[in-house]
């Protein structure tokens, strides 16, 4: 009668060492499982974005500021950090300073100008760049089909998409043309030399700020006859060729304002510029050469070409600009693309990876 207790004694004891073995077990197995394949280590604190305002396109930045942080917050988002541009500093200082402080995200609030001093600090960070629409062109959101006409669109796109990763511009202007302390910048849009650049130059902030972008078709009809120059042109290790240009359109995209796709060949991500000449010699020949260029069809006065590097020297000294923004005369201009240099925020449902 006494066997059947001890029995059970010892049942009992086999079965909880057993127990312990299979658990000593399954924790060695769970660790070696993360030495494999370790679990992603979980960020609890709330991100925080930073944005970037050009107050010069704002009647009322307190609204814009109650604006932003409402959709920050409702996206359970942490009160976003405030920094404004100046007369000395158009954004790359304070992207600087938004890295610093170890933000998630960068949203610049203003022009392309805006956005290529923000992301000119950016680059090769790792950190995100969200784009607000505020100014005339949008030209980097246009080329994304990203939102143009609403701020909240497009912060909750920056605080909900997916990273994207796009190329770069570097390019360098030389007002003498002999290499002497070349200007190197960035761009993200287009860089050129020519009628794009008198036509950007002779539009009045005025004229923008009421008409938007239409105000740069007045000036262009102002400048559509000017001269053309004498270009030596060196893509990649190729050999200089010889051309008489109008202008020069050094592409990292190619949309422009009102959805001219100017350079269709040209993506943001594809690791190449893509350039275009336009050498019209009148009215007419600028009316044939526009109505190709609309409809997509090639002509004898427009010439592309796809590279890397590039190297354009002119005969005189021309007007340049930077993604919309007037750079001044130059003799020279020197571009490089810079692959998958910058992370931007896409819509969730179109990232590409």
């Amino acid at each position: 009668m006494t066997v059947q207790p001890i029995s059970l004694l010892i049942a009992a004891v086999v079965v909880v060492a057993a127990f312990a073995v299979l658990g000593v077990l399954v924790v060695r197995y769970r660790r070696r499982l993360a030495e494999l394949d370790p679990e992603p280590v979980q960020d609890d604190r709330t991100r925080r974005a930073a944005v970037i305002i050009n107050p010069t396109k704002f009647d009322d930045l307190d609204a814009v500021r109650e604006q932003v942080t409402k959709v920050c917050r409702a996206q359970g988002w942490a009160e976003p950090l405030f920094l404004e541009t100046t007369e000395d500093d158009h954004g790359a200082g304070q992207a600087k300073q938004a890295l610093d402080e170890g933000v998630d995200l960068v949203c610049p609030l203003g022009g392309d100008g805006t956005v290529r001093e923000v992301a000119s600090a950016m680059v090769h960070t790792g950190v995100p760049l969200g784009l607000l629409p505020g100014g005339t062109g949008n030209l980097l959101a246009r080329n994304l089909e990203l939102p143009l006409d609403s701020v909240d669109d497009a912060l909750t796109v920056a605080l909900r998409g997916v990273d994207q990763a796009i190329d770069v511009g570097i390019v360098e202007f030389d007002s003498s043309g002999e290499d002497e302390g070349p200007d190197s910048r960035v761009f993200l849009v287009m860089a050129g030399l020519g009628f794009d650049a008198q036509m950007m130059a002779g539009t009045p902030e005025k004229l923008k700020a009421r008409f938007g972008w239409l105000a740069y078709a007045v000036s262009g009809a102002r400048h559509i006859t000017g001269p053309r120059a004498k270009a030596r042109i060196v893509a990649d290790d190729q050999s200089e060729f010889t051309r008489r240009v109008r202008t020069v359109l050094v592409g990292n995209c190619g949309t422009l304002t009102g959805g001219i796709r100017l350079i269709p060949d040209a993506e943001v991500d594809d690791g190449w510029l893509d350039v275009v000449t336009l050498s019209p010699k009148g009215v007419v020949s600028w009316a044939s050469v526009a109505a190709r260029v609309l409809t997509r069809r090639g002509h004898h006065r427009v010439e592309r070409i796809r590279c890397r590097t590039l190297e354009v020297r002119v005969d005189r000294p021309t007007e340049a600009q930077l993604d919309g923004d007037v750079v001044g005369q130059v003799r020279a201009l020197r571009a490089r693309v810079d692959p998958g240099a910058l992370l931007i925020r896409l819509p969730a449902n179109r990232g590409r990876g």
